[in-house]
């Protein structure tokens, strides 16, 4: 699948905004603690994947009721379903000058019908490479990697499952929206989108 910028500017894909808050102390702090420890951009780029995929639980999986959208409050109370921990893996990447973009996927729902299933992008070598930090769990075994996907899952169209080839650099309004407007995760569950 070709994969398709938003827009061609690709210092959109570096901003911060109240979503993807890369300014704010909390992933600076974050950020700087994983870097101390990194190489280089590619090393640092798979210990932040590594942390907002296993140091933050998806709330599905936990049990949290609660709803997080900003990268911040993802990490301050370490928790959020696969888009806000994309807007916090996002953040952090961001933070240390790694282009980031927000993409998606439509994936059969556990109730069924379908639902909108967020991961990113990140740009190395000149390209686009999909990462998915939803959090690995039975059934579930998604990496960080540069040389092929190791998604968490491959959508089957025959299921009316597939991959949104667009690039974003903020988050789809549709997501954040109902982000936004959840008091807690089962209310979430009912108004996701399945589709953009």
């Amino acid at each position: 699948m070709e994969l398709i910028q938003n827009t061609a500017d690709l210092s959109a894909y570096l901003a911060a905004d109240d979503v993807i808050d890369h300014h704010h102390p909390v992933v600076r702090e974050t950020a700087g603690r994983l870097a101390a420890e990194a190489s280089d951009s590619y090393d640092y780029a798979r210990a932040a994947y590594e942390f907002v995929r296993d140091a933050i639980p998806h709330s599905q999986d936990s049990g949290d009721l609660r709803v997080t959208w900003r990268a911040s409050d993802v990490l301050a109370l370490g928790t959020g379903i696969c888009h806000a921990k994309s807007h916090a893996l996002a953040a952090l990447l961001r933070a240390e000058d790694i282009p980031t973009a927000l993409c998606y996927q439509r994936l059969t729902h556990d109730g069924g019908g379908h639902v909108l299933h967020g991961l990113v992008a990140v740009r190395f070598n000149g390209a686009w490479h999909r990462q998915d930090a939803r959090g690995n769990k039975p059934g579930v075994d998604a990496r960080f990697s540069l040389a092929g996907e190791r998604l968490a899952w491959i959508p089957d169209p025959a299921a009316g499952e597939l991959d949104h080839p667009v690039l974003y650099a903020a988050p789809h309004p549709l997501v954040l929206a109902a982000l936004r407007a959840a008091p807690d995760r089962p209310y979430l569950w009912k108004t996701l989108p399945d589709s953009l």
